[in-house]
């Protein structure tokens, strides 16, 4: 009895992530009138083909009459599926190159663009069955080759009968005529592939649903680009995260839920129950009450960029990575940090709200320009820097004070001391992180100390201000106008009510924690953050983490790739390379940093590894996290 496998691969809707002729007919009717009818009826009876419901020949037949395709159209087509090939599909090249000569792909599509597509990726052509297009000799495509078996209905099933394979049959596919080649007793096992589309009446007639190749290749102990598949890593998405973060989590293959909310501590914790990666904004608090809840959690991504919200010791102690976006919104803050100092000078937005009221105030009073003013800025990291520069270049004179020892950029000066900053400065905006101690850190007697007529802004941090002593100081006159985003209690969602005592007040701009909330800032955001986590997730990488120690790791091949995260405590290096060495296992390549928390450490060995390993790996003492990349 022979042990060999073999792999049936359907290919429209499977090996690509859609159907063919669907594609062509955009293609084909480019500029017909009825395009868009045409197309949508194409589409139905593909779907009504696939569902079962009508016969193969039919299903054919009426396609392509309403085509009126060409041979011209086919290297279109061609180039059209190459980038449509399905995500799972690409991750694991691997898979294909090791068992090209065990896998087939059986389709009731047609062999024209069938083989240029699965030959680059090492599918022998002699082991791709389906049908061919029949032209006229004018090229255009008049019919199909209705001798071939898979030009009739149960095609898949004789062709697979007539190859005779002695061996273990495995199919995976996404339409009725795969379920019968199991359902024939040719195969072993039907898995229903859902990555591109799920029919609910060939999943419940599968053995097993597979969301993913890399689902497949796991269940089935196959060598695959990863140690897991992905459609089994949830990612949570709060606070209305950018649509572009959400599909690129999907395009890697991971389960994505998404909300639109931040959620309370009670609330999160039976969420995070079995999330993978967490995503939020700036309202949501992961608390080591949460993180005690989050037994699956591997990396947590602030999509902006404070991380005040987030417990970096806790998450350090789960060994749980966290990434932000230092960057990405960095020039929003500041467009709107300028905009609102100009607004607040001129005093736009107090006669602005005059106008509304039908009240006509055309006058020069208390109207400012911004040049020649002194601009202090408090925080001088990313943000504050590059405030700087713009500031400068608009005509202020600008000074900073920052705890941290910071380069000046251009002719900015730097105070030694805050007093200094609040004494002789005519704006002042801060730009400071939600470190606790950083609570209240302007209060009554800070603003006591400004200039009289000086406009404030906080686009940082709510807790960092006074709210009260603020109120007081605009009331009196002291200051002449703020701007303020950021509250010490902001609401969950935008169907809560909002209050606060600074409502009502003139010349006060108040905007709903948006400093970072443009299309341009939300992009930049969507794709860094997820870019972190998967580089993380794939290749162990923890550049840019806040709070693991950063290593920026080399690509591997023909190694795999073990991660260990632990407690920095002395000798674990040399534990792990002592389990190493007594199971006969090479190092390819080592890499350790710590912090003072953790320790964190990737080892690359060349050979495969038994479980007694890795069970040995996970019991070193003081062990926090241990994954296999591959």
């Amino acid at each position: 009895m022979t042990n060999e496998k073999y792999y049936i691969i359907d290919f429209d809707s499977t090996f690509t992530q859609v159907e063919a002729l669907d594609v062509l007919a955009e293609i084909a009717l480019q500029d017909d009138d009825q395009k868009e009818s045409k197309i949508r009826e194409i589409e139905d009876i593909t779907n009504e083909g696939m569902d079962g419901k009508l016969t193969l020949k039919e299903s054919i037949e009426r396609r392509l009459d309403l085509l009126d395709a060409h041979r011209k159209h086919l290297p279109m087509l061609v180039d059209a599926l190459k980038e449509k090939v399905s995500a799972s599909f690409r991750r694991n090249r691997d898979f294909f190159e090791k068992h090209s000569d065990k896998i087939y792909i059986i389709s009731n599509g047609f062999k024209d663009f069938i083989v240029p597509i699965v030959r680059e990726y090492h599918v022998q052509p002699e082991n791709v069955y389906a049908n061919s297009f029949v032209f006229d000799q004018g090229g255009r495509i008049t019919g199909y080759d209705e001798n071939s078996l898979l030009a009739s209905n149960n095609g898949k099933v004789e062709q697979l009968r007539q190859l005779q394979l002695e061996g273990d049959v495995y199919v995976i596919g996404d339409g009725y005529t795969d379920y019968e080649i199991k359902a024939a007793g040719l195969a072993n096992k039907f898995y229903a592939f859902t990555e591109n589309v799920e029919r609910s009446t060939v999943t419940e007639k599968a053995d097993h649903v597979a969301p993913s190749l890399d689902e497949f290749l796991y269940m089935n102990k196959l060598n695959t680009a990863i140690s897991y598949p992905k459609n089994r890593i949830s990612v949570l998405l709060l606070e209305n995260v950018h649509q572009d973060a959400v599909d690129l989590m999907k395009e890697e293959g991971y389960n994505v839920s998404v909300y639109p909310a931040g959620l309370d501590e009670d609330e999160l914790c039976e969420k995070i129950k079995d999330v993978s990666i967490l995503g939020i904004r700036s309202k949501t608090n992961v608390t080591r009450k949460v993180l005690e809840n989050a037994n699956r959690l591997i990396a947590v991504g602030a999509f902006c960029i404070g991380t005040n919200q987030i417990d970096l010791d806790g998450c350090l102690e789960k060994g749980v990575a966290v990434f932000n976006a230092p960057f990405s919104n960095t020039r929003s803050v500041v467009e709107m940090a300028i905009s609102e100092i100009i607004s607040l000078m001129r005093k736009l937005y107090e006669r602005s709200s005059a106008m509304h009221e039908t009240r006509w105030d055309k006058s020069a009073r208390g109207s400012y320009e911004i040049r020649g003013k002194k601009l202090g800025i408090i925080g001088y990291g990313n943000i504050g820097a590059q405030l700087s520069v713009l500031a400068e270049s608009m005509g202020m004179k600008v000074f900073y004070y920052d705890v941290e020892e910071k380069l000046a950029l251009g002719n900015a000066t730097k105070c030694e001391s805050l007093q200094e900053l609040l004494e002789i400065s005519d704006a002042i905006t801060l730009h400071v992180d939600g470190r606790p101690e950083n609570k209240n850190m302007i209060g009554a007697a800070e603003f006591e100390k400004m200039k009289d007529g000086v406009v404030f802004l906080n686009l940082s941090r709510g807790h960092v201000v006074d709210i009260d002593a603020l109120v007081t100081y605009l009331e009196n006159g002291k200051i002449a106008g703020a701007g303020v985003d950021v509250f010490p209690e902001e609401p969950k969602k935008n169907s809560d009510p909002f209050e606060s005592p600074l409502c009502g007040i003139p010349n006060v701009i108040l905007t709903p924690h948006i400093g970072g909330s443009t299309v341009e800032a939300q992009e930049n955001i969507a794709s860094f953050v997820p870019g972190k986590i998967m580089d993380y997730i794939n290749t162990g990488s923890t550049s840019n983490s806040v709070n693991f120690p950063n290593l920026v790791l080399p690509a591997f091949r023909n190694a795999h790739r073990l991660i260990h995260i632990h407690r920095n405590m002395p000798g674990i290096l040399a534990k792990i390379n002592q389990v190493l060495a007594e199971h006969d296992i090479n190092i390819v390549g080592q890499y350790l940093k710590t912090n003072e928390i953790i320790g964190y450490v990737i080892t690359d060995i060349d050979k495969e590894y038994d479980p007694d390993v890795i069970k040995a790996l996970r019991k070193i003492e003081h062990t926090i996290k241990f994954r296999i990349l591959y």
